[in-house]
Order: C-alpha cells, then sequence, then structure tokens
C-alpha cells in the first residue's frame, strides 16, 4: 500500500513560518555503533582513545548529526509534497554533538519562487538549526528544495 501524499504543496508554503521538532537524546553507544559503520575515525568510535582527543570524549560524526536532523525533519515537515532536495547552502557543523546531549530542530521558510519554466513546481528555501539542551547550535544550514504546485501533484496521480 502507498502512503498519501502528503497534503501541503507550494501554493501552502508560508514564508516565516516556523516548526520546531521534539526532542532526542544522544547516547555513547549510538554515536559509537554509527560511526563503526559509516564514519569509523578514532574519536567517534574509541571511547578510550577519545579521552585524548579534542574533545575529550566521543562525538557524534557529521554525517551521523545530518541523520539525526533528517529524521526529525520529517516530524516536522513531511506534511509538505516535495519534489526532491536540490541541495544545502551555507552548511555548518557548530559545536559537537556529545553522548547525553539533548537535541530539537528548528526550521524557517526563508523564501519561496514558483517555477520560472512554468514546470508545475516551485523552489523553497528553509533555514535550518539543529540546537542541543543548552541552546547552543550544533548544525545550521539552507535547503533548497522543488514542491509540487496543486496542478503538479495533479499531474501525477
Amino acid at each position: 500500500m502507498q502512503p498519501e501524499r502528503p497534503p501541503l504543496k507550494f501554493e501552502d508554503i508560508v514564508v516565516g513560518e516556523t516548526r520546531r521538532s521534539s526532542t532526542r537524546t544522544i547516547t555513547e553507544a549510538e554515536i559509537v555503533d554509527f560511526a563503526r559503520q559509516y564514519d569509523p575515525q578514532w574519536f567517534h568510535t574509541d571511547p578510550e582513545a577519545a579521552r585524548a582527543s579534542t574533545f575529550g570524549e566521543v562525538v557524534a560524526s557529521g554525517v551521523h548529526v545530518l541523520a539525526i536532523w533528517r529524521q526529525l525533519d520529517h516530524e516536522i515537515n513531511a506534511d509538505i509534497d516535495f519534489v526532491c532536495g536540490l541541495g544545502f547552502d551555507n552548511f555548518r557543523l557548530r559545536n559537537a554533538l556529545r553522548p547525553g546531549d539533548t537535541v530539537y530542530v528548528t526550521s524557517r521558510v526563508v523564501s519561496k519562487e514558483p517555477s520560472k519554466s512554468g514546470k508545475p513546481r516551485g523552489t523553497c528555501i528553509g533555514h535550518y538549526e539543529m540546537r542541543n539542551q543548552h541552546g547552543d547550535i550544533v548544525l545550521e544550514f539552507d535547503s533548497i528544495n522543488f514542491v509540487h504546485t496543486r496542478e503538479g501533484a495533479a499531474a501525477e496521480t
């Protein structure tokens, strides 16, 4: 069974709208397990050796931080009928994600423009931040996406 198509179309997107996810606490085991599979650098995978690192403990890989962002973003923006993502601008990992940190994500619609080519979609830019329990920014960037218009969604059904 195919999931239902998300209800919000390009026309429904409101510039300035902000959304916030629930929180998620990150464990040392999660950091180590993810890193062993996808980014096996010693300061991500070896808690004892990581004590001698700049961070003083294991920290999450940037790829892991992005995966957590995606999970929390889906929670708050799954109702948007995206065509696809086009890329990220101004991508910054501002602070390390450490074991025991509790994070949340906010998204804010920065801009939207209808297609200049006449295609049934528009471009939306959202600014994202992931913050920890202290309010420190862990990750921030701008995400550029195509979003279906009502006409575009109807043409695909």
